[in-house]
C-alpha cells in the first residue's frame, strides 16, 4: 500500500503539519447545506445532522454536498452563492482551504435544467465506450463550469440479479463490458477536470435475494474474478481519482470497516492511491444498522482504520464523536493524518489550493445542442430490438393506437438518479427545466400524416384494469398498436425500480401484462416498447402462443429517448443495441448470469430450466450481418497477447451497425470456468454489401481466474473462440492452445487494448 506521506507534495505535508486537530477533522467531512425532508439517500430522514453550518465550517470543510442537486435551485444563482461561500472559506478560515463540491452525475449532472442522458444500463446496451466517453466529457464540462469538482459516478457493480432495484444504475452483467464502458466514462469526466468516483466498492450488487443493503455471501473467487475487474480497469487504465465504499457486508464484515477490502485489496492489490469517500451515512451505519460499532465514535475509528478518508454527506461520525475519542486517548490522532494528506492532495490536484473564485459564471451550457445530440445518439444506439415479424420498420401507418402507462410520460424515460425522478418528485408542480418529449410527442412528429389515438389502459402500478377494455377497442380500429409499458423509477418504495425498490418477481408491474395480452388478442399488429430499469420476464410476449409482432427494450433512454424510439419505429434509424444483461425466463431462475459454469445452465440432473428468453449480447436490426473467417494463432504463451480477427459482412439491403462480439471458453480449468466469456467487442458501421475485418488484440490475462492457491493466473490449455450475434451464437469459431508455464497475473498485464476495423470491400448498395 502506498504511504500518502511518501507521495504528498511538500506543500501538502506543510499544511498538515500546521493543522489543529479540529482543522484535520474538518477536511474529512461534508456538509449538506440543503438537506431537508426529501428522501434522496437511505435513511436520510433519520440521519439529519443538527450541526449548524457556521459551526461546521469554522475550521474549514472537506466537501460541500450536492449544492445543486438536492432541490430545484437556479444554477446561476446557486453558482453565485457557491463562489461567495468558497471565498468565505478562503478568507475567513485560518488555513484558507476551499471545499470540494461533489454531485451525482450518473445520468448527467443531477441539477435543475441540466441535460439528462440515458441510464448506465443503456450505456451497456450501446456497447460503445467511445460515445460514453464523449457524453462524460460533456457532463464534466458542465460540472466544472459550475464549480463542481467531483462526480459520484460511475457505478461499476456487476449485475448479479435483476430483481435488485439498482440495476438501472449498472452497466451490465459482464465485468469486461462494465470495465471498458465504465473506464471510458472515467476518462471522459476527468478530461474536463472533474474527479470520477467509482462505486460501490465492492460486492453491493450480489446481495441475498437482491435486496438493498442485504448481506452478501460472495466467495473470494467471485469477488476477484467478477466483481473486482471493472474497478481495476478504471483505476489502472482510467486513472480514477476517487472511490466510494459499498454499503454491503460480505460474509459478516461490513465493507466500510474492512481493512482487507479497502486497504489490502483496493490500495495494495489494485494500486489506488486517492481518497475513499463513504457512501452516504455508511460510516454511521456501522453503528446504526450493521451493529459492529458501539457508537458513532467507534464507527469513525473503524472506518478510518479500514481506509475510508471522507465521511459523506455530513460529519455524523468523523466530526464531534471522533474528536471526543481522540481527546480522551482512545483513538490516536495519527489515524487522521493519512486521510487528511489524501484529501489535501486531491484538492491540490484539482487546483483548489490556488483558486481565487473571482467571478461566478453568468451563464452555463447545461442542455445545449452538444448535450442534446449526444443524448440522442446514445439513446438510439442503446435500444434493443428483441423480436420482429416484419412489422417494423413501420414506414407509413395510417392509424396508430398508442397505448400504455408510459406512452405519454416524460418521467418514464428517466432513471432513478435523474433529477426529474430523484429530486423533482418531491416538488410537484415544478417544471422539468429541460425539454423532455414523450413517446406520444415523438410519434406525432415522426408520423405527421398518421392519425394517432392514445389511451393509457392502466397505470404502471396497481390493480385498476378498468381502462383496458377501452384501450383494446382503440387498438381494434387501428392499423398498428404500439404499447409502451415498463417501470417508473424512484427511491425507497416510490416507484417500481431504483434504489430501495427491489422486487421478488420479474413480471411487469401492476396489470400491464393483462393490458398487452388483451390488446394482442384484438388481432391488430402490436409493437411492444418496454421502458424499464431492469429486464423483465416477457417471454410470454415474445415467444408465447400469441406473441407481439415486434418488441423493443429501452433502458431509461433519457431526454432524447422518445425521439430515438420513434426513429427506430419508423425506420429512420436501424436498431443496434445489444442486451447488456440476460433477458430472464423467470424470477425463480435468479440469480442467473451467462457467465455460469456447465452445471449453472440447462442440465438433465434437474427439472428447473434457467435458459433465458434472450441471451446476453442479443439484438436484432433492420439489416443482417454475417461473420466468418475467425482467425487466431494455433498456440500462444499463457500471459501473452494474441491477435484475433474476424470478417463481418452487411448481408442486408440497408446500412447498419453491428456489435462484433468475441467470446471464449476455457475448456478445462483447475477450477470450474464459465461456458462463455466476452473477451472483446467492437461496434462497426457498414453499408449494404460492405465487409470489414475486425482485429482484436486480446491479452490472455483476460482469461485469468483465481486458482486453487488464491492467485489470479492464466493456465495453459485449450480455448474455444467464437463470434456471433450473442453469447449463445457460435457463428464462426476457432481454437487457441495456451502453452508454457502458468502465468501469474501482475499489474503490468494489459487490460484494455483498442481494437481496429478495416473495411475490406466497398460494394454498391444491395451488393453481395
Amino acid at each position: 500500500m502506498t504511504d500518502p506521506t511518501d507521495t504528498a507534495s511538500p506543500r501538502v505535508r506543510d499544511l498538515l503539519s500546521r493543522m489543529t486537530l479540529e482543522e484535520k477533522a474538518a477536511q474529512l467531512v461534508g456538509y449538506w447545506v440543503d438537506q431537508g425532508g426529501e428522501v434522496v439517500a437511505p435513511l436520510a430522514d433519520e440521519m439529519v445532522t443538527s450541526t449548524k453550518y457556521a459551526d461546521a465550517t469554522a475550521h474549514g470543510l472537506g466537501h460541500l454536498t450536492r449544492v445543486y442537486g438536492t432541490r430545484p435551485v437556479d444554477p446561476i444563482e446557486r453558482a453565485a452563492w457557491l463562489w461567495e461561500e468558497q471565498r468565505r472559506l478562503v478568507t475567513e478560515t485560518r488555513l484558507g482551504i476551499p471545499a470540494i463540491v461533489h454531485e451525482e452525475c450518473l445520468t448527467g449532472l443531477a441539477a435543475w435544467q441540466a441535460a439528462t442522458y440515458p441510464t448506465p444500463l443503456a450505456w451497456g446496451a450501446s456497447f460503445d465506450p467511445d460515445l460514453v466517453a464523449e457524453m462524460a466529457a460533456a457532463i464534466g464540462g458542465t460540472m466544472r463550469e459550475l464549480g463542481i469538482h467531483q462526480g459520484l459516478a460511475p457505478v461499476l457493480d456487476v449485475i448479479r440479479d435483476p430483481r435488485w432495484g439498482r440495476v438501472d444504475e449498472c452497466i451490465g452483467e459482464d465485468p469486461y463490458l462494465v470495465g471498458t464502458v465504465g473506464t471510458a466514462y472515467v476518462r471522459g469526466l476527468q478530461s474536463n477536470g472533474v474527479d470520477a468516483t467509482l462505486k460501490h466498492f465492492v460486492g453491493y450488487s450480489a446481495s441475498q435475494a437482491a435486496r438493498n443493503h442485504a448481506p452478501v455471501h460472495a466467495g473470494p473467487r467471485e469477488i476477484a474474478d467478477v466483481l473486482l475487474p471493472p474497478f481495476e480497469m478504471a483505476i489502472r487504465d482510467g486513472g480514477a481519482r476517487s472511490v466510494m465504499n459499498s454499503y454491503a457486508e460480505i460474509d459478516g464484515e461490513p465493507v466500510g470497516a474492512s481493512r482487507h477490502l479497502l486497504s489490502d485489496v483496493l490500495r495494495t492489490l489494485l494500486g489506488f492511491d486517492g481518497p475513499v469517500v463513504s457512501d452516504y451515512f455508511s460510516v454511521a451505519f456501522l453503528h446504526a444498522t450493521h451493529g459492529v460499532a458501539a457508537d458513532l465514535g467507534e464507527a469513525a475509528e473503524l472506518a478510518l482504520q479500514a481506509g475510508i478518508d471522507v465521511e459523506l454527506p455530513t460529519g455524523d461520525a468523523f466530526a464531534a464523536p471522533l474528536l471526543a475519542r481522540i481527546r480522551d486517548g482512545r483513538t490516536d490522532e495519527s489515524l487522521l493524518d493519512a486521510a487528511v494528506l489524501r484529501v489535501l492532495s486531491q484538492k491540490e490536484g484539482l487546483g483548489l489550493l490556488d483558486a481565487d473564485f473571482d467571478e461566478p459564471p453568468a451563464q452555463a451550457d447545461l442542455d445545449g445542442p452538444l448535450h442534446r445530440d449526444l443524448a440522442r445518439r446514445l439513446a438510439a444506439e442503446s435500444v434493443v430490438l428483441l423480436s420482429n415479424d416484419g412489422v417494423l420498420p413501420a414506414a407509413s401507418p395510417r392509424r396508430i393506437a398508442l397505448i400504455g402507462p408510459n406512452a405519454d410520460s416524460a418521467e418514464a424515460l428517466m432513471g432513478c438518479y435523474s433529477f426529474v425522478n430523484h429530486v423533482l418528485a418531491h416538488h410537484p408542480g415544478t417544471p422539468f427545466g429541460i425539454e423532455i418529449p414523450t413517446v406520444l410527442d415523438a410519434l406525432r412528429a415522426e408520423f405527421p400524416d398518421a392519425a394517432i389515438d392514445h389511451a393509457r389502459g392502466c397505470e404502471v402500478e396497481g390493480d385498476d384494469a378498468s381502462g383496458i377494455r377501452d384501450a383494446a377497442t382503440l387498438a381494434g380500429g387501428a392499423d398498428l398498436a404500439i404499447i409502451v409499458v415498463g417501470d417508473r423509477a424512484g427511491l425507497f418504495g416510490r416507484g417500481t425500480v431504483g434504489e430501495g425498490n427491489d422486487v421478488d418477481d420479474l413480471e411487469l408491474p401492476g396489470v400491464q401484462r393483462r393490458l398487452v395480452e388483451t390488446v394482442v388478442a384484438t388481432g391488430t399488429p402490436v409493437v411492444l416498447v418496454v421502458l424499464s430499469g431492469r429486464p423483465y420476464a416477457i417471454g410470454w410476449a415474445l415467444d408465447g402462443p400469441q406473441p407481439v409482432a415486434a418488441a423493443l427494450q429501452s433502458f431509461f433512454p433519457g431526454e432524447e429517448g422518445a425521439d430515438a424510439i420513434a426513429g427506430i419505429l419508423s425506420g429512420r434509424t436501424s436498431p443496434s443495441g445489444r442486451l447488456p444483461v440476460t433477458l430472464p425466463r423467470s424470477a425463480g431462475a435468479q440469480p442467473y448470469t451467462y457467465l455460469h459454469p456447465r452445471l449453472g445452465g440447462t442440465v438433465d440432473v434437474t427439472s428447473a430450466d434457467p435458459t433465458p428468453v434472450r441471451p446476453f449480447g442479443f439484438g436484432l436490426g433492420y439489416t443482417t450481418f454475417g461473420h466468418d473467417d475467425l482467425r487466431a494463432p494455433e498456440t500462444a504463451a499463457a500471459g501473452s497477447t494474441v491477435e484475433v480477427s474476424v470478417v463481418v459482412h452487411n448481408t442486408g439491403d440497408r446500412a447498419g451497425d453491428d456489435v462484433v462480439q468475441l467470446y471464449a471458453q476455457d475448456v478445462i480449468g483447475s477450477v470450474t470456468r464459465p461456458v462463455a466469456q466476452l473477451i472483446a467487442y467492437r461496434r462497426v458501421s457498414l453499408e449494404p454489401g460492405q465487409r470489414a475485418r475486425v482485429t482484436f488484440e486480446v491479452p490472455t490475462a483476460r482469461l485469468a481466474f483465481t486458482g486453487r492457491d488464491g492467485r489470479r493466473v492464466v493456465e495453459p490449455g485449450r480455448i474455444h473462440l467464437w463470434v456471433g450475434g450473442s453469447c449463445d451464437d457460435r457463428e464462426t469459431t476457432a481454437a487457441l492452445e495456451l502453452v508454457g508455464p502458468v502465468h501469474a497475473v501482475t499489474p503490468d498485464d494489459a487490460r484494455i487494448v483498442p481494437s481496429r476495423a478495416e473495411v475490406l470491400v466497398e460494394s454498391p448498395v444491395g451488393g453481395a
